[in-house]
């Protein structure tokens, strides 16, 4: 589609009106560098991808009329640039995220989906924690920290209790080898003693 009138710095990509269906790939997370994306009326299902978080310079994105579903990725609070934003008429339930550009949006944006909760719109949630969402690699990048941290302690924990069993074994070990070599120099010198008379 060619946009009159419009910048040539200004990028877009607009698949909005066709017949696509299935799932919006991840992949699509690594195309950044552009303002609009817009997927609007089409046949698309399946859960929004994590990986739109990626995609910092987007300002505009429409998935309105399609057949989404699940929830509606935090990660998309990231796009700071993000002035237009439309879910509307999908699938999609569970809370609306809050923050920095969401925000922003009003009850058109979600309109369509009797799922959905939160601000803007008057329905409450009831559960305002989100369940997990399918795994991506975007997700698995958010969440290592709280991995590496949860191994590491466990390592520290690890460390510590060896430690203190060391330093006990090593004890008793150390005083082991001193009786012994206690009763060892007694033994040599009554033999020496003995030879002596």
């Amino acid at each position: 589609m060619v946009y009159l009138k419009i910048i040539k710095v200004f990028t877009a990509i607009d698949l909005s009106s066709n017949k696509f269906n299935g799932n919006i790939p991840e992949f699509i997370g690594d195309l950044n560098g552009f303002q609009l994306l817009n997927l609007s009326n089409n046949n698309l299902t399946g859960h929004i991808p994590l990986s739109l978080g990626n995609l910092t310079t987007l300002e505009s994105l429409d998935l309105s009329q399609n057949k989404l579903s699940g929830w509606i990725p935090w990660q998309l609070t990231q796009l700071t640039f993000l002035e237009s934003f439309n879910v509307s008429h999908n699938q999609l339930t569970g809370p609306i995220p809050h923050g920095k550009q969401f925000d922003t949006f009003d009850n058109s944006s979600f309109d369509g989906n009797l799922g959905l909760c939160g601000n803007p719109l008057s329905k409450k949630c009831e559960n305002p924690e989100p369940t997990p969402l399918p795994t991506s690699s975007f997700e698995e990048d958010q969440d290592s920290w709280f991995h590496i941290e949860f191994d590491w302690k466990i390592i520290l924990m690890g460390y510590g209790s060896g430690l203190v069993i060391g330093v006990v074994v090593g004890n008793i070990v150390a005083e082991k080898i001193r009786t012994w070599k206690r009763q060892h120099k007694r033994g040599r010198s009554r033999i020496t003693l003995f030879t002596i008379y």
